[in-house]
């Protein structure tokens, strides 16, 4: 029972719907009613009508059924249209909460996760309890409505007919729920295979330039082959699983339902019951066998929900490296004058930083050197706070990262790192990303700077070009470029770049160092480089060596 406590964390997101919800449950309520008048009907058609040939009240009864029926049909669309509504408002609001959430994870958490995996829980697994909620629960409380109302009104008829069409039920219940355990189990599984099928897919969508280059595409397909293999057979185990589940229950209360006929026809024949009695009896009887099929059925959905219920919060319970809650300090006028005061930091193996010292002037242009596993990219993530200190402090122009709403910090303390990210949209759209308000003559300019001009130049469509998938339509000299003019755009007061000329040709390189100066004069620039010849033209070159830094050149600082 302490797995079925995963629904009790919806509850935070279900108290702004609960009184929207209570009137759905009402609406419900009413058609249960409504639709439990008609097997009661029945009797009064063979025991008042039929039986005593009395056309009137047959037409009266008659009359009364087509009423009810259209009655039903009305509550029933009301109570269902309005649910989904409520239901897929209430799944919104998951869904951007675990946005905002994976938004507020450190990018070496997408490092370490597979992508793959990732996906399932964000689309398929938020999918399947949108699903449940949306299709499921409003049936099973009709479904419990009209369980109460039918074993009520079988009491009422014929209290011993009812001893005997029940008896069973509990032997039902019980099978299912031996059953159920397996199923979950089954279940999560499967979504555990599911899983790793798409991070295969991913990797090899994402790999495929490696893939054709190394000749390994037998050797891929033989990978997906075992993969699918592997989530077939465990489909086929949920198969049947479910089918068991489902059957097994199923038969037992089948066999209740002879044994109703077979009493109930006895009393008739030894003159205890009338015939309109177990008509009705047996009306109300196979409306209780529909509704506990349906309920023992969404055992099994909910258990799969339960399962994509425990992927997603195991998302929501993954602690963010950094937090902006209780930040108060607004950023304002930021000159951007930096101070590193004795940081440590470790990944866990050895540490990257230990004890840095480091202060950079507001408006220097700084290189950052250092072989690789020295902390470069590790400095980058302190500076932009997707990482905080171990120990120690980050501070700017004498605040403390910490103390500076987050926000605020991202938009005037910029990272373009060593891959940037490029949306399959166009050149100048990805520049402008996230900017509403980027006039086009900014875009271009930012552009320019970045030393996108000849690639514009000879675009048939300029700026207007497709980039493609992840940008792939470009070079990599090109997507950097793009990336650099998206942050040049934003004019921000520190500018952080990892490799920021890695793909590109000296003559590009030297357009690029002179742009980036000329539209952001008062800037700090920090560039994390392996080439001399962007080094010699900083103003001072920091070189970072067994988790300290060294500054071996210093030229005039910027005022």
């Amino acid at each position: 029972m302490a797995e079925w406590r995963t629904y009790r964390r919806l509850l935070p997101w279900l108290k702004p719907y609960r009184g929207r919800f209570a009137v759905v449950l009402l609406i419900s309520l009413a058609a249960t009613a409504v639709g439990l008048v008609q097997p009661y009907l029945s009797k009064m058609m063979i025991d008042q009508a039929l039986m005593k040939r009395d056309l009137t009240a047959l037409a009266v009864i008659a009359g009364a059924m087509v009423g009810v029926t259209l009655g039903g049909y009305v509550l029933n669309i009301a109570a269902s249209y309005r649910y989904v509504q409520l239901s897929a408002g209430m799944l919104y609001d998951i869904r951007v909460a675990l946005l905002r959430h994976l938004q507020t994870l450190s990018p070496r958490f997408y490092g370490g996760f597979r992508l793959g995996d990732l996906m399932s829980r964000i689309n398929s697994d938020v999918s399947d309890v949108q699903r449940a909620a949306g299709d499921s629960l409003l049936a099973a409380l009709g479904n419990v409505f009209a369980l109460v109302g039918c074993v009520a009104m079988m009491v009422w008829l014929d209290w011993r007919l009812f001893l005997v069409g029940s008896v069973l039920v509990p032997f039902a219940v019980a099978v299912f729920i031996k059953l159920q355990q397996r199923l979950v189990n089954i279940t999560r599984e499967m979504r555990e295979r599911g899983a790793d099928l798409g991070s295969l897919l991913v990797d090899t969508v994402m790999g495929m330039r490696t893939i054709a280059a190394l000749g390994a595409e037998e050797h891929e397909i033989q990978r997906f082959s075992w993969r699918n293999r592997a989530f077939v057979q465990t489909m086929l185990r949920m198969q049947v699983a479910s089918f068991m589940a489902g059957a097994l229950p199923g038969t037992l209360l089948a066999a209740s339902t002879s044994a109703v006929m077979l009493y109930g026809g006895w009393r008739i024949i030894e003159g205890y019951q009338t015939i309109g009695s177990l008509v009705a009896f047996m009306a109300y009887h196979g409306r209780v066998f529909a509704p506990v099929q349906s309920l023992l059925g969404l055992g099994s959905t909910l258990a799969s929900t339960r399962v994509s219920l425990a992927r997603i919060f195991e998302l929501f319970d993954t602690p963010a490296d950094v937090s902006g809650e209780g930040l108060r300090t607004p950023l304002n006028g930021l000159r951007g004058g930096l101070e590193l005061q004795n940081v440590h930091f470790s990944h866990g193996r050895e540490a990257n930083l230990k004890g840095l010292n480091l202060t950079i002037p507001a408006g220097a242009f700084c290189a950052v050197l250092g072989e690789s596993g020295a902390g470069k990219s590790t400095l980058a993530d302190l500076l932009v706070r997707f990482l905080d200190p171990q120990s120690g402090r980050v501070l700017f122009d004498g605040v403390d990262a910490r103390d500076i709403v987050l926000a605020d910090l991202r938009r005037t303390v910029l990272l373009v790192d060593q891959s940037p990210t490029l949306f399959n949209m166009t050149i100048a759209a990805n520049i402008a990303f996230a900017v509403e308000d980027a006039a086009p003559e900014a875009v271009a300019a930012a552009a320019r700077d970045a030393g996108l001009g000849p690639l514009i130049a000879r675009l048939p469509q300029g700026l207007e070009t497709p980039v493609g998938e992840r940008g792939l339509q470009l070079s990599a000299g090109e997507r950097h470029r793009i990336a650099l003019a998206r942050a040049l755009l934003r004019k921000p007061a520190v500018l952080i770049l990892d490799e920021p000329t890695a793909a590109l040709d000296s003559g590009t390189e030297a357009r690029v160092v002179q742009g980036l100066r000329a539209a952001l004069p008062e800037a700090t620039l920090i560039v994390i480089t392996h080439k001399p010849a962007l080094a010699e033209a900083a103003d001072m070159v920091v070189t970072l060596k067994d988790g300290e830094a060294s500054v071996t050149e210093r030229l005039p600082e910027h005022a």
